[in-house]
């Protein structure tokens, strides 16, 4: 049931790893020489093992299956000669094989003397000439490649075996080996220059316009060095770009390095650090020493804050392997020579907590700051990310674009695959304006939870909520217009309010904060009269006017009472670093402070207490209306408000009505002064 309404400019969000968009391509990746895995190494042990059980089990089936010979003694063959049985003896060096008359009985073998010939021994057995002559008696010599192979089989077979096995466990220790050389060898992503599929040119790039003009400088260098050095010019050594996460840093940096034709190599902060001390030096050193090589090139850290970071406060001081990695990039960075043609950019979201050292002269001294999209530029982008969608002819970018203020050139690429999504979903061939309209809210709030049924008492209390939010802000003046009403569940939220502004804003007024303020405790206000009773779902709103509120007095100075003092930083931390009651100033300007935040909260309670109880019927007739139909949009909205006489107030459109019609920026302010006095009517 909490509000949920688009800021702008829209909220950082922390970023892991979120790739910018346009132009879809994979990265070539140097291959390092590295050697095989853990998981390989014993992959390869367990599978050499089964090899050798294996092959045991197939040479001893072998050999069984071989028929053995019945052993005799030389003796014994004497006494089977002298009998007539045995038909023919061959003699193989000292091994004698016995065939039998008897075709049925099964061969034998014997060992005779070496030096002494088979008749000379069966002589001097016993056996007489006449029974010798009566055998065939083949003397076989032994000679040749299969004799020998034969005999040394038995001992050959174990030793090459055991020689595979120290080649395969000393070729799996030298990779391993390679594998540690290789550990602080840098893991940048190179892409090729001369490869179209993946080169990214300024034309992708939508918006930025005073960030493509900055980085015209760094192509110009790299395509013709020679004109700034003839003159004396040096090139900034690197650039720093800065902007909210979404906004296309890396895309800026792969479009400078497509427009200058030079080698891209990219690598994220993280990416340099690891357990082991000296390893992101280490890395640091490689991918300088392969842009040198390659140069002219660029080197492109992402996220670079989480290296760079103020050096003495990670844990382990100065010698904190961030550290280490940080103090080699900036050794790296002066080793640059001004014919070196080496640029070295660098994106993050988080410029403030940049060590000095980084942003000093000669090392990042050129920043670029690439500020969210406005209207035009969301409208290029969206046209970019269009190209491969087939689009409905009720498609209107503009309109898409007037809608999304303070999107990010990634949350326009989330918002067109949404929408082509829904379409391929409902089995549509072409994306439609409705599809968009709904893949806006599916991005900002997330996707309809059709599941959440609400009874019907929650229903109405959810209807009477978000009516009331809805009504004080079409009322107040600087509240921005209401676009759509739903008591459909979205993400964490029962129903929802989505007002936007008519227009991009880069400053926000005293007056608007206030009107926030009175619009967001609506839905509170409204339970309390209607039910005589609150329920858990304002819980979301009361966060966000407390820090508003208290941003109002402690960072924006917008306190009568306190003043133009800013007790608080950019993000919230109290100004002297302290915590607990040490936070900087007395505990009576604390006091102050929450005196102050308390009335402001308070006046806005009031505020939209007055303009729900004057416009009641109106109330009545919008939260009806939700309960019936669940969703209005602002055109059935404002017919509604119409019908019940609320007049509908909003001094920006009003003013911008009057600029034109006058073409007077001034008097159209003058307009606004006594538009207000006179109560807005």
């Amino acid at each position: 049931m909490d509000t949920q309404e688009k800021e702008t400019p829209k909220k950082e969000e922390t970023k892991k790893n979120k790739p910018e968009r346009g132009v879809h391509g994979k990265d070539v990746i140097r291959k390092m020489p590295v050697g095989p895995g853990p998981g390989n190494f014993w992959n390869n042990i367990l599978s050499t093992v089964f090899l050798l059980i294996l092959l045991t089990f197939v040479y001893s089936y072998l050999v069984e299956r071989q028929a053995k010979p019945d052993q005799l003694s030389i003796s014994e063959i004497a006494t089977q000669v002298k009998a007539g049985e045995i038909k023919e003896i061959i003699v193989r060096g000292d091994t004698l094989e016995v065939s039998y008359t008897d075709v049925t009985r099964t061969a034998g073998e014997a060992k005779k003397e070496t030096d002494a010939s088979i008749t000379e021994t069966l002589a001097n057995l016993g056996v007489s000439t006449d029974q010798i002559s009566g055998v065939t008696i083949d003397v076989q010599n032994q000679t040749g490649f299969a004799y020998w192979l034969g005999n040394l089989a038995p001992f050959l077979f174990p030793l090459l075996l055991l020689g595979f096995i120290v080649y395969f466990f000393s070729r799996s220790v030298k990779g391993a080996g390679m594998q540690a050389l290789n550990f602080g060898s840098s893991k940048a992503r190179v892409i090729d220059p001369n490869d179209a599929t993946q080169k990214v040119t300024f034309k992708d790039v939508a918006g930025a316009k005073e960030a493509k003009q900055e980085l015209e400088e760094i192509v110009d260098f790299l395509r013709n060095p020679k004109k700034f050095l003839d003159i004396g010019a040096e090139i900034p050594k690197g650039v720093m770009m800065m902007g909210a996460p979404g906004t296309g840093k890396t895309l800026l940096a792969r479009a400078v390095a497509g427009e200058a034709g030079v080698p891209f190599f990219s690598i994220s902060g993280s990416e340099f650090v690891e357990m082991f001390v000296g390893v992101g030096a280490s890395r640091v050193r490689d991918l300088f020493q392969m842009a040198k090589k390659a140069a002219p090139a660029i080197i492109f850290v992402d996220e670079i804050d989480a290296v760079g970071r103020v050096r003495g406060t990670g844990v382990g001081g100065g010698n904190d392997e961030r550290e280490q990695t940080l103090n080699q990039i900036l050794v790296e960075m002066d080793g640059f020579e001004p014919t070196q043609k080496v640029i070295v950019m660098a994106a993050t979201n988080r410029p403030d907590v940049l060590d000095p050292a980084l942003l000093r002269p000669g090392r990042f001294d050129r920043r670029v700051t690439i500020d969210l999209p406005d209207r035009d530029d969301r409208k290029e982008i969206l046209a970019i990310h269009a190209r491969k969608k087939p689009l409905a002819e009720d498609v209107n970018l503009e309109v898409i674009a007037q809608r999304t203020p303070g999107f990010s050139g990634a949350d326009l690429y989330s918002l067109m695959n949404e929408a082509a999504i829904l379409a391929a979903r409902e089995a549509r061939k072409k994306v439609a304006q409705f599809d968009m309209i709904r893949s806006i809210e599916k991005v900002m709030l997330g996707p309809e939870r059709k599941s959440h049924v609400l009874s019907k008492r929650e229903r109405e209390v959810t209807a009477y909520h978000e009516a009331g939010h809805a009504l004080v802000a079409s009322v107040l003046p600087y509240a921005d217009p209401v676009q759509k009403i739903s008591i459909i569940s979205r993400g964490r939220a029962a129903g929802y309010t989505l007002k936007l502004p008519d227009e991009d804003r880069r400053m926000h007024s005293k007056k608007e904060f206030i009107d926030d303020i009175a619009m967001t405790l609506g839905g509170y206000v409204t339970e309390q009269m209607i039910f005589d009773d609150l329920t858990t779902g304002p819980s979301n709103d009361l966060q966000v006017i407390a820090n508003l509120a208290r941003d109002m007095v402690t960072k924006y100075g917008m306190s009568e009472k306190l003043g133009p003092v800013a007790l608080e930083g950019s993000r919230g931390s109290l100004i002297g670093g302290g915590h607990g009651d040490d936070r900087g100033y007395s505990p009576e300007v604390a006091r102050a402070i929450d005196e102050e935040v308390s009335l402001l909260i308070e006046n806005g309670k009031q505020t939209a207490r007055d303009i729900l109880t004057k416009y009641r019927s109106a109330l009545d007739a919008i939260a009806k209306k939700l309960v019936e139909v669940e969703t209005l949009e602002r055109e059935e909205y404002e017919a509604i408000l119409k019908q019940e006489g609320v007049p509908i107030n909003d001094v920006y459109r009003d003013m911008r009505l009057e600029e034109e019609r006058i073409g007077d920026p001034t008097k159209a302010i003058e307009f606004d002064a006594d538009h207000m006095k006179e109560g807005g009517k």
